[in-house]
């Protein structure tokens, strides 16, 4: 039965039309170090700008983000614990101690262990690994799974993307004579778990790169460890050649994984975008060609949109250690087999996703939840996919503006449901359950995306608390949809030259978002055209009277008519080279219209 865990005192307030959030527009302003840094680095003002924009106004940064090379990644040696991790790993392949790796299910802890496991079995270790089941054990170092390993004779335990706030399981695991290393990135909280080693960004404030993915983390042990081993100066071939393949694994993961993509974390993704398509790991030949994308320059949104969600379906459908399996084969028939699998089992979770989205949309409308004197959204429900949930929850926020946790209120034999919460910027997720957990079994997460485990009797008490903790914590600024643009432009600003030169931005992601630009006053230069099924997207042509460009907006058709009574309008919009028939010319992706 479906649970509205906010029936508690909400009227049931006028349903308004389901439809996306009028977005304000925040335009940066220009800037007059533009001219001069243009200049400096050779490129275009407009690009300048938009370096400026992402915090970036000297000369010999602006160089290495837009030419970012692998030899600028920092040290492996420099990530706070490696050094007694990496001890730990050598007197452990020495003694051919059985090693166990123990990863998170989803797409940052998945390439993390394919990478460690790989380096390892390289080094001839005895290695395996193990993944947990997203429904059945939930995230994190669980303590039954702990107790197994250490039946099945696992001496030590490797922890990829998880185990920082593990303090039980890590106390558990010393009494089972089970050593921990503990590689990780999410938030550590006050008391760390005892360990052999913990190898964490945060550990140490002066590290560059605190927003480093599980799967970097990942990356610079093996890296690490791979060193150790060298005769000479370079790693012997087996072993660079792998670590080169590595860096496709961890730009997956990492851009997956919705971190920072400046620094460091912008040169690992960069290098491993552009050796993605040849890289030689059969798992992700098969994966980039069942996804329809071979011979094709892969970017972040094909990583983001594609490739992540059928190495996640995995894990949200059925058990992510296929998705490791995919990334560990050296078969290349086995390894077409579960990338067609996945890409089934993504199918299957985009029909799924769609069904919960849909329900959790008419439960927001009937009981109110969208009402401006509502901060957040919290909804139950005992047949929802606990694979979805945080995926839905997502869409919600896009869609509403709201902190929101989503609940598979059907409970594991233990009596728990598990839900899943996504946050608005600026509004740490993480604070908020952390300040409404005495209802709660178990949380963890970070700033944006949180899980927890329930008692389903309590949901309704912990909806209660989120909400009167967003209230305190949110103001109405805070949930007003905005629409962060880096420019204002005119339409002639953008030759093929130009929007060609705007790729050397990428690879585009958290902290580096795809440049927005916006034109005021356009007006249509021919009749608007409404295209796709069911015609919900839209072609125009415009025109600032100087110059005219073709536009497409994805889910713009229901505004034909009103762009037709309006002389003019303003427009926001990516723009991109489209490439059709042995032409090229500038097309404008529409972000946002407003009308005067």
């Amino acid at each position: 039965m479906p649970l509205s865990t906010r029936m508690h005192g909400a009227d049931k307030r006028s349903k308004s039309r389901l439809g996306t959030l009028e977005k304000q527009w925040v335009i940066s302003p220009p800037d007059s170090r533009c001219e001069q840094l243009a200049r400096k680095l050779s490129v275009s003002p407009l690009l300048a700008q938009l370096l400026i924009n992402r915090g970036i106004t000297d000369a010999q940064t602006g160089g290495v983000f837009l030419r970012p090379k692998l030899s600028q990644l920092i040290d492996p040696q420099q990530l706070p614990g490696i050094d007694a991790a990496v001890s730990r790993l050598k007197q452990a392949i020495k003694n051919k101690e059985k090693i166990t790796i123990y990863g998170d299910y989803d797409v940052d802890g998945i390439t993390g262990v394919a990478i460690l496991w790989q380096i390892l079995r390289l080094l001839d270790a005895d290695v395996d690994y193990y993944i947990p089941h997203r429904i059945d054990e939930g995230y994190g170092l669980n303590a039954d799974a702990v107790r197994s390993l250490a039946e099945s004779g696992t001496k030590l335990l490797i922890t990829v993307d998880c185990g920082i706030t593990a303090v039980g399981s890590a106390e558990l695991a010393e009494q089972l004579s089970l050593e921990l290393i503990i590689t990780d990135h999410h938030q550590p909280e006050s008391g760390l778990p005892k360990a052999a080693a913990i190898v964490h960004p945060s550990l140490e404030k002066s590290y560059p790169n605190q927003d480093s993915s599980g799967s970097m983390v990942a990356f610079k042990l093996g890296w690490a460890i791979a060193n150790e081993f060298k005769a000479g100066a370079k790693l012997e071939p087996k072993l660079r050649e792998f670590m080169l393949n590595a860096t496709s694994l961890a730009a997956m993961g990492t851009i997956a994984d919705v971190v920072d993509l400046r620094g460091e974390n912008r040169i690992l993704t960069s290098y491993g975008l552009n050796t993605l398509p040849h890289c030689k790991l059969s798992g992700i030949q098969a994966l980039i060609e069942s996804a329809g994308l071979a011979d094709k320059q892969l970017d972040s949104f094909h990583i983001g949109f594609r490739l992540a969600p059928m190495l996640n379906a995995a894990g949200r459908m059925g058990h992510a250690r296929l998705a490791v399996e995919l990334l560990t084969s050296d078969s290349p028939v086995r390894s077409m087999q579960i990338a067609e699998y996945l890409k089934e089992q993504n199918s299957k979770r985009q029909q799924c996703e769609r069904k919960v989205f849909k329900q959790a949309c008419e439960m927001i409308m009937e009981y109110g939840l969208n009402h401006p004197d509502n901060k957040s959204i919290v909804l139950a429900d005992e047949n929802w996919h606990g694979g979805v949930i945080g995926i839905v929850a997502s869409r919600i926020v896009e869609k509403f503006c709201r902190p929101t946790i989503l609940i598979n209120a059907e409970t594991a034999e233990d009596g728990v449901a598990q839900g899943s919460g996504r946050s608005i910027p600026g509004f740490c997720l993480l604070s908020a359950i952390k300040a409404c957990s005495k209802h709660l079994v178990r949380y963890g997460g970070h700033k944006m995306a949180a899980g927890i485990k329930i008692e389903p009797q309590k949901i309704g008490e912990f909806a209660a608390d989120f909400e009167t903790y967003t209230r305190q914590n949110l103001n109405e600024d805070d949930l007003i949809a905005k629409l962060h643009i880096d420019a204002l432009a005119c339409l002639s600003d953008f030759t093929r030259e130009t929007v060609s030169e705007l790729k050397m931005l990428g690879p585009f992601g958290q902290g580096n978002p795809e440049p927005i630009f916006a034109t005021k006053g356009v007006r249509l230069a021919s009749a608007p055209r409404k295209v796709g099924s069911g015609g919900e997207h839209l072609q125009l042509t415009i025109t600032d009277n100087a110059t005219a460009v073709r536009c497409i907006g994805f889910r713009f058709g229901k505004l034909e008519k009103k762009i037709l009574e309006h002389d003019f309008f303003n427009v926001a919009y990516q723009p991109q080279i489209n490439n059709y028939n042995g032409s090229s010319n500038v097309e404008f992706i529409i972000s946002d219209i407003q009308f005067e």
